[in-house]
């Protein structure tokens, strides 16, 4: 099985890079299979260190010291204009090669992380919210766009649920294997319930609540086609992609006066200070700020 996994990852990059190298990147990949990373993860980490073996050609990637890496590190930024998001995932990847295949801890003890911008994430209103399901005449994409602004949950987790996942008599949804290989229990609208009914009696799904047209897991790229048509349809111009709607799902419950930590509980956020982000786009906490110069006798 094993073997099967790893041609499906390696086979396409074997040509690319020396023969010195080729045991190296299958113990990488070996070690990201043992450690159980998600498929999304070992793609981009294996992508990230066959960018390094096709660099340095036939040089073993194990005589690399640190000093050789801040160089390539530097090349990237300089030389391929890459990004601080695409940097820290090329380190991660490279780190997790040498620390954790090679076992040396200290070889980035010295190598920097550029600084990641601080952005404030993007959401829509609710009126927006509406106008924007309005647009969707298909049940089934509707169904699956109320799923990821009803509960707040990533385009991953939505076509990840399963008939055995829903809960109607204590209107939960049990989120399995989520970010972080986290479980976590959302509350089930009150009004998605009936629809949910409704949805079973017409597409009468098998194994999972979204599934595709000849069975299985609805694909993700389908649920954000849907989500994009619905946008231009709607008339709206904002730059947001469908996560923006699991933004917006935290934003309106802060708004209406959601503990913080009950908003970082259902969104399975391992960190407070992750949930934090949303203090900055909530208006109505602007507003209820007074300045002092309106407090001036």
């Amino acid at each position: 099985l094993l073997q099967l996994k790893q041609s499906s990852y390696i086979d396409k990059y074997e040509s690319q890079i020396y023969a010195k190298n080729k045991s190296s990147l299958v113990q990488f990949h070996e070690q990201l299979i043992l450690k159980s990373y998600s498929d999304n993860t070992v793609r981009i980490y294996i992508a990230e260190f066959v960018h390094l073996l096709q660099l340095i050609k036939n040089y073993p990637v194990e005589e690399l010291s640190p000093e050789r890496l801040k160089d390539y590190f530097l090349y990237c930024i300089t030389n391929e204009k890459m990004g601080e998001r695409k940097m820290n995932g090329k380190i991660n990847a490279i780190k997790f090669y040498f620390e954790k295949v090679l076992h040396r801890p200290q070889m980035f003890f010295n190598i920097p992380r550029p600084k990641k911008p601080s952005t404030l994430p993007k959401m829509l209103s609710k009126r927006e919210v509406g106008k924007l399901l309005d647009q969707v005449t298909n049940f089934k994409h509707l169904i699956a766009l109320q799923l990821c602004y009803g509960m707040g949950l990533r385009v991953s987790e939505v076509v990840g649920i399963k008939l055995k996942d829903i809960d109607g008599d204590r209107m939960v949804v049990h989120i399995h294997g989520a970010k972080g290989k986290k479980d976590r229990i959302v509350p089930l609208p009150v009004i998605l319930l009936p629809k949910l009914r409704t949805y079973y009696k017409l597409y009468k799904p098998k194994e999972y609540l979204l599934e595709g047209r000849y069975g299985g897991q609805y694909s993700k790229g389908s649920v954000q086609s849907v989500f994009k048509k619905a946008m231009k349809k709607a008339g709206i111009k904002k730059n947001i992609g469908i996560h923006g709607l699991r933004h917006s799902y935290a934003t309106h419950l802060l708004e209406s006066g959601t503990d913080m930590r009950f908003i970082q509980e259902l969104l399975g956020h391992s960190s407070i200070k992750t949930t934090q982000v949303y203090t900055k786009v909530t208006p109505r906490s602007l507003a209820n700020i007074e300045s002092p110069l309106d407090t001036l006798q």
